[in-house]
């Protein structure tokens, strides 16, 4: 397992996995006071967190699917990418979908956080594409079922 370095301004604990084979690790809220959200209202929600992440890794940050469906909360741009050389707060742009204004509290695991390794690519300029059984076809195009 990689081990990559984090300063944690929360009170907070650390990221961490919940269960044996999560790819997420949840974000919290670290907020001074609770944060009411009205109906298609969005605001940057501080987590106290800043990490160090190495060349060819990204933290892609994500809704919790359980705040999306019983809150109606999350994240205006999903995923949301930090890069390995950002060392500011992770900040989480989270929206209020619902009809309800919905309170976040310090503490409240809002977002999730998987770690991911890329690879850097250069365009080579080309008049043609290799052919695939698929082709141009797009949204849709592969059947309902």
């Amino acid at each position: 397992m990689a081990t990559f370095k984090i300063i944690n301004k929360s009170n907070n604990p650390l990221p961490a996995y919940e269960s044996a084979l999560a790819a997420g690790m949840d974000l919290r809220a670290y907020l001074d006071a609770p944060v009411t959200l009205q109906p298609m209202e969005r605001r940057l929600i501080p987590t106290g967190l800043f990490i160090e992440l190495p060349a060819g890794y990204e933290a892609q940050v994500r809704p919790r699917s359980g705040m999306a469906l019983k809150r109606g909360l999350t994240l205006v741009n999903t995923p949301g990418t930090v890069d390995a050389d950002y060392r500011g707060e992770i900040g989480l742009p989270v929206i209020n979908l619902s009809q309800e204004p919905q309170t976040i509290e310090s503490g409240d695991r809002i977002a999730q956080m998987v770690i991911a390794k890329f690879e850097r690519i250069e365009w080579v300029q080309s008049e043609e594409l290799g052919a695939t059984a698929r082709g141009e076809g797009g949204f849709g195009s592969s059947g309902v079922k």
